[in-house]
């Protein structure tokens, strides 16, 4: 019998990437995202829509997985976007939307798979936070809190769960070759008021992502890769990193706060500087 792995956000990016991985390895896997038409229907992929702010997307998508799979092995709450903007001019429904769709979505999807797992004595909860859910930017206080959140959360939920042969794993991506860095800026300015005192800080933060972009960025089948890996670790961790240095970039910000933040405001000029040339 083919495993079952259930993959939100699955039409673009690490999502995308994951889904052509496990179906390679033999998985039955059932992809979820609003434009389903995104997702390859390839041998052993099957595309449903899935829209994760809505309780009857939710209900119907995993209902319907278990009526056709029988069973499900592993979820992956991938779905997610960054919805930048000052504090001071980010619309408290745009913030709410955003931990409907970062945080509160997995929550749901994963209430409705544990009794099926729990009734298996198997499965695995795996959840994509962020090295933004211990570092952050300027402009970023929303996203980073729903990472923050999914985090602590999934952490907690190991613990519920554990006893009954489930693991609940958060994943920490850093930046990835994806439209995640342009969709977040773009809501930055969307956010933003017309005579914002924001917009120079738009400025610099926009160019620090594009910079890391360029210098740090990593593909979406290498995190695909490290999805699997989390999906199939014979002893399993409760986190998991794509490279080392998303590793020590996390244990900076955690252990030294005050250099992190400190380090950041340099980066932060540094880039004002090179955009005033």
């Amino acid at each position: 019998m083919k495993k079952v792995v259930v993959i939100t956000g699955a039409s673009n990016g690490m999502g995308l990437a994951a889904a052509k991985l496990f179906a390679s390895k033999g998985w039955l896997v059932y992809g979820g995202a609003r434009r389903v038409e995104k997702i390859p229907t390839e041998d052993g992929i099957h595309a449903l829509r899935l829209d994760v702010t809505d309780h009857q997307s939710n209900t119907a998508f995993i209902e319907t997985i278990i009526k056709e799979a029988g069973r499900i092995d592993v979820l992956i709450n991938n779905a997610g976007y960054g919805e930048y903007g000052a504090v001071e001019e980010v619309p408290l429904s745009n913030a709410k939307k955003q931990f409907e769709t970062n945080f509160f979505g997995a929550a749901e999807l994963s209430q409705l798979v544990l009794p099926t797992m729990r009734q298996q004595k198997s499965g695995r909860i795996i959840n994509i936070s962020s090295i933004g859910a211990n570092v952050y930017l300027p402009l970023g206080s929303y996203y980073h809190a729903t990472k923050a959140a999914l985090q602590l959360w999934s952490d907690a939920l190991d613990m519920e769960v554990k006893s009954f042969g489930v693991r609940s794993i958060t994943i920490q991506p850093g930046l990835t070759r994806s439209a995640w860095g342009d969709i977040a800026m773009d809501n930055a300015r969307k956010n933003a008021k017309e005579d914002s005192v924001y917009l120079p800080l738009l400025s610099r933060v926009g160019g620090l992502l594009t910079v890391n972009n360029n210098a740090f960025v990593s593909s979406a089948d290498k995190i695909a890769a490290l999805f699997y890996k989390a999906a199939t670790d014979q002893r399993v961790k409760g986190r998991y990193f794509n490279s080392v240095a998303d590793k020590m970039t996390v244990w900076f910000a955690r252990s030294h706060p005050y250099l992190f933040n400190k380090t950041l405001g340099l980066m932060l000029k540094r880039v004002s500087r090179r955009t005033e040339k």
